[in-house]
């Protein structure tokens, strides 16, 4: 069957969460020690979008895929962390492991494009972590390329750095 897009509801918040969590180990476990990805539970990472919704959805979009009417992956995205009004900003894809190499998250990219184009932002930005070379891949294929600029930032104990890309939309 093919993936299916649809905006997500509060409903969706929760296995989201679960969602998130399982795709951060997959994809962050062969560079990430253990201990960083332990923390926090798939619960608490559902609850960590009920908040985060509850304070940013009338400004961002989350979009999700299904398959066969289980939530497979989700897109996030919103207006630039650094306050640039022609910018937006892609927050996040994250798959099911399982997902991989389907097309679900080029459709999801696709999407997220889309939206941002219709928001009236001329550019697209996102963060991703250095050593993640597979989502690094991914972006680079759909046209996203480095701006050179960097951040530190922590996955639970650990700190990581990550890479801001751009695209213009």
């Amino acid at each position: 069957m093919t993936v299916t897009l649809r905006p997500a509801t509060v409903d969706d918040l929760m296995p989201v969460g679960a969602l998130h969590q399982r795709s951060r180990v997959a994809a962050y476990s062969s560079f990430l020690p253990p201990e960083a990805l332990a923390d926090p539970t798939p619960e608490a990472m559902g609850r960590y979008w009920v908040e985060r919704w509850t304070w940013e959805r009338d400004d961002r979009r989350m979009t999700v895929a299904e398959r066969d009417g289980r939530l497979v992956g989700f897109s996030y995205l919103g207006p630039d962390d650094e306050g640039d009004p022609a910018t937006g900003l892609l927050n996040a894809i994250h798959l099911d492991p399982d997902e991989r190499g389907r097309g679900t998250g080029r459709a999801l990219m696709v999407d997220a494009l889309a939206a941002m184009r219709g928001r009236g932002w001329s550019r697209g930005v996102l963060w991703v972590l250095r050593e993640n070379s597979q989502a690094r891949a991914f972006y680079e294929r759909g046209g996203w390329t480095p701006t050179g600029v960097e951040r530190d930032e922590h996955v639970g104990p650990a700190r990581t750095r990550q890479l801001r890309y751009e695209r213009p939309l």
